[in-house]
């Protein structure tokens, strides 16, 4: 089986999207499936492969991390045809995604997709709420070709169920529990980031409105002052809010920027808490991360995250901007050291149970599933 992924976003980007898929191309690595991924160049170029054919690209002016793609369609067809895929999986909506769906028609190759981000959810936080209707138009027509749309959460599955979309199959998300563990140095986080406060909290991912940080900083401000003074905050990301939000800051905030590998493992690890208030993740990577790591998750009772986190056992689920409850969150497992630790132990017991592999080898299966429907063949 030889499989042709076409996304806007892949390794090195820093993001669920480019982490999930250069997962999946690991797994197919290491079972000696064929694959080649259509992508982007990258503002980093230090990564390159043969199963990677990148596209001329800049910097989307709205949003800097994004990229967008000047798709040359005769080299596409050209590669595809030599590479002959057997199935044709498109991760995105945009530019790519778009060429994926055009070459899987044109060609007669079996297209699946993946729907990873809330778009219509985004809408809210940068006023364009008008787009609603427009935008779920553009994803049935998008999708339409596609025989199956995998979903990396059950509350995503529910989202697009009652959009009217069909052909819809849960493709979960895992963790690696060897690099996430309890087991780092916490002394040695705390040095490198001057963190000598008693508690350490901290949040990772996009500093972006739909990220909600706004609520983030509003709680960071609310936090009792016998209790702020011994906290510090580890703030990890970056995204167009990072100026606004280090001006605003309290004075117990670090922005670290990106951080990845051991060193992100490390400051899970080290972390008292993960507070994560966005109310958009249509999985939510980083506190399946934080969780395998041993440390509670405080978060927004809200798309793919109220699927990991069983509040009261492994976090707190808190209502979506409602500053007062995610403070009384941090306040209650704070002060309460039982508690938090029978939590991380939970956190980390539930993460075990969320390998990559068995996974990897479901969507497999989906795959030569669909390929056999249009094709009449049968694969081992």
């Amino acid at each position: 089986m030889k499989i042709a992924i076409f996304t806007d976003t892949y390794y090195p980007d820093i993001n669920g999207v480019a982490k999930t898929l250069k997962r999946l191309t690991n797994y197919f690595e290491e079972k000696s499936i064929a694959y080649k991924i259509f992508a982007p160049s990258s503002y980093s170029n230090e990564y390159h492969s043969p199963n990677i054919h990148l596209l001329k690209s800049r910097s989307f002016f709205l949003y800097p991390e994004c990229r967008l793609a000047f798709p040359n369609l005769f080299d596409i067809k050209s590669e595809l045809q030599t590479f002959s895929p057997d199935i044709i999986h498109v991760a995105t909506p945009f530019n790519v995604g778009l060429c994926g769906v055009y070459f899987a028609k044109k060609l007669n190759i079996p297209l699946v997709g993946s729907y990873h981000t809330n778009f219509n959810h985004y809408l809210h936080y940068y006023d364009l709420n008008f787009l609603s209707k427009i935008h779920w138009k553009y994803m049935h027509w998008f999708h339409r070709s596609c025989r199956k749309l995998f979903v990396p959460s059950t509350e995503t599955f529910r989202l697009l169920k009652q959009n009217g979309f069909s052909n819809i199959e849960v493709w979960p998300r895992g963790v690696d529990c060897q690099l996430y563990h309890p087991h780092y140095d916490k002394n040695s986080v705390q040095k490198l980031h001057s963190t000598p406060e008693k508690y350490l909290l901290t949040y990772v991912g996009r500093l972006a409105p739909e990220k909600d940080i706004k609520t983030l900083l509003a709680v960071a401000k609310s936090i009792p002052a016998e209790l702020k003074e011994k906290l510090h905050w580890l703030i990890v990301g970056d995204g167009p809010l990072r100026k606004e939000l280090q001006a605003q800051s309290e004075s117990n905030m670090t922005f670290t920027g990106y951080l990845v590998g051991k060193h992100l493992a490390k400051v899970y690890s080290a972390s008292d808490l993960l507070v994560f208030p966005s109310p958009t993740e249509t999985f939510g990577n980083v506190v399946l991360e934080s969780l395998a790591s041993g440390t509670p998750v405080i978060g927004a009772n809200s798309g793919g995250v109220k699927d990991i986190i069983n509040s009261g056992v492994t976090g707190i689920l808190c209502k979506p901007g409602q500053v007062r409850e995610f403070r009384d969150a941090i306040v209650q497992l704070l002060t309460n050291d039982e508690l938090r630790d029978q939590m991380g132990i939970a956190g980390r017991e539930y993460a075990l149970k969320q390998g990559w592999d068995q996974i990897f080898e479901d969507l497999n299966w989906q795959y030569k599933r669909v390929i056999e429907e249009q094709n009449g063949q049968k694969y081992a």
